[in-house]
């Protein structure tokens, strides 16, 4: 039995097919092509989560290269009504060819890919959001030359986005430096992950200090929907909010990401969010030919990023 490719975070995959799928990503954004590369496959998009860009850059990466697209959404499948993740892992794996899951729970993602036959693509959890950081590495190499070496500085809640860009260190080559509150800080776990995988992170409570000479500074929202403690976390995080001050300490071509949604005046203010070195449309945009790089992947292997 051929052994399933799934994606589900960016420590499992090596680094040479990782470095192999970001160069498919920028030769179709470049020359297109692989129109009918997935004609006959059939994606189920799984969303436990709401989603803008995951969903739209996922169902036009499908379509593009030839495939077909099913969406679930809790109210729309027996998932929202007590199926087991396991159980529609199975029933899925009948109907279509690979799946890509959106949810909150790292724990459901395992469930899905161990009870899945056929490839499963982690579309997000609160632990790792691994299809947005290759987006961000093509993009940050698309517009200023090879991310090894460099230095990628973070501000604010070491969240999911913020653990896949530490696998993406250790992956890539390049420094990764985190400013954050004390209660918002790295876990044990993916600091340990990163020690014994060679990653250069640092972790501090100091934002000028870590943006200095910085070649990209990235941040993320710090207050997701419903958050219960919103107010709490406005005050905790504010010291750290990317502002054009904080943006000149960075070097001189540095350039500003964001993963989206932003919310101006809480994690970035408008003026860089807006401004000459922001690239979090580029970046948005990316997410499209990063995905359709994961999709040939998982369905077609070596093959697909021949």
């Amino acid at each position: 039995m051929t052994e399933l490719r799934h994606f589900l975070d960016l420590d499992s995959v090596d680094a040479e097919t990782l470095r192999s799928m970001l160069d498919v990503s920028a030769r179709m954004k470049n020359a297109g092509g692989n129109e009918t590369a997935l004609a006959g496959k059939t994606l189920a998009m799984v969303f436990e989560k709401p989603s803008t860009r995951t969903r739209v850059s996922f169902e036009v990466a499908m379509q593009s290269l030839g495939g077909k697209v099913v969406i679930l959404e809790p109210e729309g499948s027996q998932l929202g009504r007590g199926e087991t993740v396991a159980d529609t892992a199975r029933i899925l794996s009948q109907y279509v060819d690979l799946i890509m899951y959106r949810t909150s729970s790292e724990s459901n993602l395992l469930e899905m890919a161990d009870a899945a036959s056929i490839p499963v693509i982690n579309g997000l959890t609160d632990w790792s959001h691994p299809c947005q950081i290759m987006a961000d590495v093509m993009t940050y190499e698309e517009v200023a030359g090879s991310i090894s070496d460099r230095v990628v500085a973070w501000c604010g809640d070491a969240n999911n986005v913020a653990n896949s860009w530490i696998h993406a260190s250790a992956q890539f080559g390049f420094e990764f430096r985190i400013a954050s509150p004390e209660e918002f800080r790295p876990t044990t776990r993916i600091m340990d992950w990163a020690e014994t995988h060679g990653a250069r992170v640092s972790v501090s409570g100091d934002p000028v200090a870590t943006v200095t000479g910085a070649d990209c500074v990235v941040t993320d929202t710090w207050v997701s929907m419903g958050d219960a403690e919103a107010a709490k976390r406005r005050t905790a995080l504010e010291p750290f909010r990317v502002n054009a001050e904080l943006m000149a300490r960075a070097a001189d071509k540095a350039v500003f990401m964001h993963c989206l949604p932003v919310y101006r005046g809480d994690e970035a203010t408008a003026e860089v969010v807006d401004g000459p070195q922001s690239v979090i449309w580029t970046e948005a945009g990316n997410r499209l030919h990063a995905q359709k790089s994961i999709l040939l992947w998982c369905l077609l292997g070596g093959a697909g990023l021949a």
